[in-house]
């Protein structure tokens, strides 16, 4: 059986002989955020189901896919569909394609999401900037992880979340004269939604906004010394926050309404984050 290093490696080589892109910017598309890739330009199309090591044997049918190209003058590589660990996975499967962008040479990584608002004020179409997370899920990519190559096991996430990428991002929105929240992101394992108690103890530990993804990628790339900047739309008010049932097709609506906006400033942080190569 191969080591971790080496499936990346043989993951590497197979994108590597079917697209020229050096990224050096990583993107990973959460729900409602597909649509950002029809940005790239020139783009080339990798299906995960033929890379290497990408998809664990039960999920070879996954539509998901690694598109390389350019914005602007940036060389990036998108992730247009992420894992979780709702879908039976393990923490390690869950980051393997966030690893796989960091082999490629990525030097920061824009996570997206859609989340539940749990601070008072937050409301539907929210953008917020990821200051910090909670880690709820109780599941680590680096459990097992022994491997200098890959990173140190034992991850400093003092700064998970890069303070200059943040302070970029700030102003990227107010060029834009966009308003944009920040906040603490708090990952659970799902998939069902969290009850009002759940809500109310998170909001006690700090948090402004709860989702099923992100902090597993964050962790992955951290290890990996990859630099992290994050953005989150506010779909709905969380358990108990609000009249609403909550649902997966409201979580679409809202995106479908704030993509305009949200893909401006995601652009716009990515084109900003040039400064941070120099």
């Amino acid at each position: 059986m191969t080591d971790l290093y080496e499936q990346l490696q043989e993951s590497i080589r197979y994108i590597r002989s079917r697209s020229s892109d050096r990224p050096k910017v990583g993107v990973i598309l959460g729900t409602g955020w597909q649509e950002f890739t029809k940005q790239l330009s020139p783009s080339t199309t990798i299906r995960y189901r033929d890379i290497p090591h990408l998809l664990p044997q039960h999920r070879k049918k996954e539509n998901g896919a690694l598109i390389t190209g350019k914005l602007g003058e940036m060389p990036l590589a998108c992730l247009n569909e992420r894992f979780h660990l709702y879908q039976g996975l393990s923490a390690r499967d869950v980051a393997h394609p966030v690893r796989v962008l960091c082999h490629l040479g990525i030097k920061t990584l824009f996570v997206t999401n859609a989340a539940g608002g749990i601070k008072r004020g937050f409301k539907k179409g929210d953008l917020m900037l990821i200051t910090d997370h909670i880690n709820m899920t109780m599941q680590s990519p680096a459990t097992g992880v022994e491997d200098d190559r890959i990173g140190d096991q034992f991850t400093d996430m003092t700064r998970a979340y890069d303070p200059v990428l943040i302070k970029m991002a700030t102003n990227a929105a107010k060029a834009l004269r966009m308003k944009v929240k920040k906040g603490v992101y708090l990952g659970v394992c799902g998939p069902s939604f969290e009850t009002p108690a759940e809500i109310a103890m998170f909001g006690k530990m700090g948090a402004d906004a709860v989702g099923m993804s992100t902090v597993t990628d964050v962790i992955a790339a951290r290890q990996m010394g990859v630099r992290v900047c994050g953005l989150s739309c506010i779909t709905n008010k969380a358990a108990g926050l609000g009249p609403q049932k909550l649902t997966e097709e409201e979580v679409h609506v809202v995106m479908n309404e704030v993509q305009t906006g949200a893909f401006q400033l995601l652009r716009e942080m990515i084109i900003s984050s040039t400064d941070v190569f120099d």
